[in-house]
This record gives structure tokens, sequence and C-alpha cells, in this order.
């Protein structure tokens, strides 16, 4: 069955004429310090894709607090609206950092007074040492690698308006969870939560992440274009943060630049991409929206789900 029979597949140009009322709420700098390495997003992309996206959100706000509202005067009891929770899903190298950052930056401005924060799944990865343990650190990033037990917790306990909860500090510089660190989660009215693997995994046969999640976003692109951006990536980064002593990666960057690529190369086709065709991809057609893709990241097409 074709997954995308469920969208109403929306080229580039008719999304944009959408919603015609906003301008991108932030300077050309603002939009360099959000943006990934080599990712080509302009102020331009702002405008005629997450504009309109995010006044799609909004809409999807408005029915979620009203139906809130119902339940409370069906309850005969005030009922307090929960957290919207955003979930944006892609492969590794995509942009789905990006775009968490942009929305986190957009509805920060349109919505003064929602406090919009975000979250990476990073933080619920076991440590490298109990990966080493169980034999599975080639399988960093899969299902298993996961506490998806502790997310689930972590997530109902922002449903129900916890005060302050501590969210695990994951380093791509050292490539672990920092002991001892953790991130604030301070009762958010809108909560972006971002990783690959937002719309999979069961913690147990009845309860998915996504069950949390009140919209969602899957990044998507050819698997040949994500490769590409994903070695581009790794090239600048051995230029920049890699050569950090402390940077997991520091070895490759003062080594020889064949064998760092080399060894690249390998981890997307055995890791990365196997990831994605076995366990990404098929969790595409849960999300509400999916933002397709092509060269240097211009989204040409916006896919928004039937029903």
């Amino acid at each position: 069955m074709d997954e995308k029979m469920n969208y109403y597949r929306i080229p580039r140009e008719e999304w944009l004429g959408f919603y015609r009322k906003g301008e991108a709420p932030m300077t050309e700098e603002e939009l360099e310090n959000i943006k990934g390495f080599n990712d080509q997003i302009s102020l331009q992309d702002v405008e005629d894709i997450y504009v309109p996206l995010t006044h799609l959100i909004h809409l999807h706000m408005k029915e979620f607090e009203s139906l809130t509202l119902s339940k409370g005067l069906f309850l005969h009891r005030y009922v307090p609206v929960p957290p919207f929770i955003i979930g944006i899903a892609g492969s590794v190298a995509v942009g789905k950092s990006t775009t968490a950052r942009l929305l986190q930056t957009i509805l920060s401005r349109v919505f003064k007074r929602r406090n919009v924060q975000l979250i990476t799944t990073d933080g619920f990865l076991y440590p490298n040492k109990v990966l080493e343990e169980r034999g599975i650190m080639n399988r960093k990033g899969f299902p298993e690698s996961y506490d998806m037990e502790k997310l689930i917790e972590f997530l109902n306990r922002v449903k129900n308006g916890e005060d302050e909860i501590r969210v695990p500090m994951y380093s791509h510089s050292v490539y672990d969870i920092i002991d001892g660190e953790y991130e604030l989660i301070t009762q958010p009215d809108i909560l972006i939560v971002e990783g690959i693997n937002t719309l999979q995994l069961p913690a147990n046969q009845q309860i998915y992440v996504s069950d949390f999640f009140d919209f969602s976003v899957f990044v998507d692109a050819d698997p040949k274009l994500i490769e590409k951006w994903y070695l581009d990536r790794f090239g600048a980064l051995l230029d920049t943060a890699f050569r950090e002593p402390d940077n997991y990666y520091y070895k490759y960057a003062t080594g020889d630049r064949e064998a760092a690529f080399k060894m690249a190369r390998g981890v997307w086709q055995s890791v990365n991409l196997k990831n994605l065709e076995e366990y990404i991809l098929p969790t595409r057609s849960r999300a509400d929206i999916i933002l397709h893709k092509t060269e240097n990241h211009i989204i040409d097409e916006i896919y928004l789900r039937k029903y």
C-alpha cells in the first residue's frame, strides 16, 4: 500500500499561498545561529514553509484547547490544558534539529505568553558503559539503545504538569551521556521533542512515544541525498568541532582524512542507513506533516495527513 495515499501532496508553490500574513520573525543572523552544518535554509524558506506550518500548528492547538474545555464542561470541573507536544522525526543528518530550533523560535515569538521548550531524545540513550555491557555499542541509535521506559515516563510527567523534570544531558562531543548533568524542563505550554525515534518504539505493547504527541513532523529526503549531507557535515566537523582534543572524533580530525571518510561511509552504511530503512522510514506514515527535501535541503513538497 502506498503510505502517501493518506496524505494531501502539496507542492511548495501551493503551500506558501495558504498563509501569507506572516513574515519570518527573526533576522538573518539569528537564522545562521539556528541552522545546522551545511543547511542552506534562508529567510525566504522560513516565510514560505515554516510560517504557514506554524499557522497550521496553531489551528491544532486551538482544537486541542477546545477539546480540553469540553472535557471540563462534561466533568463539571476545571480541567487544565496539558502541554501541547510536537514530535519531530527523521534520519540522522536530514535537518531535524534545524526544524526543531526554527519551530521553537517562531512559536516563542508568535505566542509570546507561551513557554516553548525543546528537548532531543539523545538524552534517553543508554550511557556508553551500558551499551558496551550489553554488546550493542555498534547499535547506538537503534531502538534497543534507548531507555524508552524513561522517555515514556518523562512525557507522562510533562503531560501531567509536573513543575520541574530533569532530563539527562547528552554530549555529541564526548559521544555519551554526561554523568550528573541535566537539562531542566519547567512546565512548558509547548514542548518540542526531536529525535530519530520519536514516532517509533513501544515501551510495551500498549504505549508509544507518539501517543503523547499532539502534532508530529517527519523530515524526509532521498537516502542518497541524506548520505551526501551526512558526509558533508562530517567533513565540516573534521575541520572545526572535531579538532578539540576532548572530542570523541579527535583522532579522525588529526589523522588521515581519507581513512576518516572511509570510517564515516562505513558508519552510514552499517548503522545510519540500516536504521533509517528498518526503523525510521516505517514510522513516516504516522506523521501529521511530512516535509520533503531535495538538493541543498530545499523543501519542495509538503504532505498533510488527511485523517
